[in-house]
């Protein structure tokens, strides 16, 4: 099987890679976000490994820690630096007063939200795939003087390479039970030529084993339309006798703004939160040409989502 863990990264200047594992507690409905990331700066600078840890309490305003910049130095891990460390079965760290000792396994196949030609030849401006999207985890986290303990945790694990954030995106990971997953990303590039076109969703909708819209990823999301905003969004489309239709909603009191430096040095905010709520409706088509409800999904609280913009 292909690594989907493994680093990307082969020298190259301008390029961004990031590792991100979200994860909800069952018991006590706290998110939790862990973000590592590799930067290679466009002007030849020297590489750095830099992150965050964010808690998202169900009684309070999220919290967000920084991982200052280090030397990237995996050290035969999947991630290192400083005091944070990412295996394949365990996620470690230590930032001001959050700390995290969390093991983790999954449940199922990766997702190719992209074509699976995008991640492995780097013919789009980046490029993300979930190599654990049922991921089950445990442990503990610790923030201030409160103790998250998480068993079967649902989560996921996610990644993204490439040159850069997109010039505006949105992203959905939504944990559906019984084995389904959603996942989004919608964006539009930063490219020149590229920028100007409407936001492109890539969808995966993965419903009793079989991953949704089937073959390649980019032609499907040429049916998929998106309107980006906060504190509300959407994605809708059809393919084949189906239709989807996604609302995906950031309180503002469940959000945190954390800003991004791009490899060419640019700046973004991503708005993300791991308390959102999302309304999902798929359908078939009926006879006579209309559609019928095949299956819907609320979600309060337990999506994965974020905005980001420039």
């Amino acid at each position: 099987m292909e690594d989907l863990l493994a680093s990307r990264w082969r020298g190259q200047a301008g390029r961004k890679e990031v590792w991100y594992t979200t994860i909800t507690d069952p018991a006590t409905g706290t998110g939790i976000w862990l973000h590592h990331e590799l930067v290679a700066p466009a002007d030849g600078a020297t590489p750095y490994a830099h992150g965050l840890v964010g808690v998202f309490p169900p009684d309070g305003r999220p919290l967000l820690r920084h991982l200052p910049p280090a030397p990237w130095r995996p050290d035969g891990a999947v991630f290192a630096s400083g005091d944070v460390r990412m295996t394949r079965d365990r996620f470690t760290g230590h930032v001001e007063d959050v700390s995290w000792d969390v093991s983790w396994q999954d449940a199922g196949p990766p997702m190719y939200t992209f074509p699976r030609w995008a991640w492995r030849r780097e013919l789009l401006p980046a490029a993300q795939v979930v190599p654990a999207p049922r991921g089950l985890h445990h442990g503990e986290v610790r923030y201030g003087d409160r103790v998250v303990r998480l068993t079967d945790a649902p989560g996921a694990t996610g990644r993204i390479f490439g040159h850069g954030m997109a010039r505006r995106w949105s992203w959905l990971h939504a944990d559906l039970g019984d084995g389904d997953v959603l996942e989004i990303v919608a964006a539009v590039a930063r490219r020149r030529g590229w920028r100007h076109l409407p936001v492109l969703p890539f969808v995966r909708l993965r419903i009793d084993g079989v991953d949704w819209p089937g073959g390649d990823p980019l032609l499907a999301a040429l049916r998929f339309r998106g309107v980006l905003a906060l504190p509300e969004w959407r994605v809708s489309g059809r393919h084949g006798d189906r239709r989807l239709s996604v609302t995906v909603r950031q309180p503002a009191e469940r959000t945190l703004s954390v800003p991004y430096t791009d490899p060419d040095g640019s700046r973004c905010v991503c708005h993300n939160s791991e308390r959102a709520d999302a309304e999902i409706l798929l359908e078939t088509r009926a006879g006579g040409g209309g559609w019928r409800p095949e299956r819907r999904w609320r979600l309060d609280g337990t999506a994965h989502a974020e905005v980001g913009v420039r």
